[in-house]
């Protein structure tokens, strides 16, 4: 059966690959972001649901400029809390499920091990915490949501660390990266799967109440940036692009303007107990990426 989907956050790189998804599956969805629909605008947001008459409701959208965040906090709040709360709104006037996509950065990182959704949240940067206000809201308007907390996205679309590390390939022989904070790099297409498959459960779910909640969303494995990045230049040399050398650093060593969690590890065990899923392993993602990069210019939608 034909599912009709909302999703707000048209340029994101989580969005653009459930587009491609749902299109693939012959489902009707719309993305909406801000030349189309100010997630800022309660009415806005409103309006553009209701005519549209979802099944379900995914909101992608976000404010993700993490330093930027710091000097521009009522902007982030705007759309990260102020947006999420817009957006749930409308899905409760028509008894839509919300799928919220959160991040790990509403941790603080000083945990050992990986992160539990149980676990005491304590952002350390603007960021984090309008991101939290976005998970608080959504939860205190709506009863019908998934949250989603997931890490370090990346994909053949927007800006991100690959496309990153891959142009500055292009330019230097030696690029510094940490290598004393750790996550799992996280491939949007397999991340938008998950969601497609959660949607799909809580539309035919007799119980949708009871896969309701917070849940962690990342790939499978862990590594740190300099790992990440190592990764990535062996795997593009294998496939004919640019490389170059990885050079290990503290955090110390690279000041920037907003703290990042030095552990952002994030336990799926949730998902796959509830809705049976497991992500990929990241560097099995990161193949696919690069797949697509190497292939075509990899500046390309950058």
């Amino acid at each position: 059966m034909s599912r009709r989907v909302f999703i707000s956050g048209d340029q994101g790189q989580v969005a653009q690959a459930l587009v491609r998804i749902y299109s693939a599956r012959g489902d009707n969805s719309r993305s909406a972001g801000r030349a189309t629909v100010d997630i800022t605008d309660a009415s806005a947001v409103d309006t553009a649901i209701r005519n549209f008459r979802p099944d379900m409701i995914i909101n992608a959208a976000g404010y993700t400029a993490v330093d930027q965040a710091e000097d521009d906090a009522v902007q982030a709040y705007k759309i990260n809390r102020d947006g999420a709360r817009h957006v749930a709104a409308a899905a409760r006037a028509i008894a839509a499920p919300l799928i919220h996509i959160s991040t790990d950065y509403v941790f603080d990182g000083t945990k050992r091990e990986p992160y539990f959704e149980t676990d005491l949240t304590n952002p350390i940067g603007v960021y984090g915490q309008s991101k939290l206000a976005g998970e608080d809201a959504v939860a205190a308007v709506t009863a019908d949501f998934v949250i989603l907390r997931t890490s370090w996205v990346f994909s053949a679309d927007g800006s991100n660390f690959v496309k990153t590390m891959l142009r500055l390939a292009d330019e230097r022989d030696v690029i510094n990266v940490v290598d004393d904070q750790w996550g799992a790099p996280t491939f949007a297409a397999d991340l938008a799967t998950a969601i497609v498959t959660i949607g799909d459960a809580l539309l035919s779910a007799k119980d949708r109440p009871g896969l309701c909640g917070i849940y962690h969303a990342t790939a499978a494995g862990e590594t740190t940036w300099c790992q990440f990045a190592r990764t990535t230049m062996d795997l593009s040399a294998a496939r004919g692009g640019p490389s170059c050398t990885i050079r290990p650093i503290a955090t110390s060593q690279y000041p920037t303007r907003a703290r990042r969690p030095a552990n952002s590890r994030l336990d799926g065990a949730k998902l796959a107990r509830i809705f049976g899923l497991r992500l990929p392993a990241w560097q099995t993602g990161l193949e696919r990426c690069l797949n697509q990069l190497i292939a075509a210019p990899h500046g390309a939608n950058a």
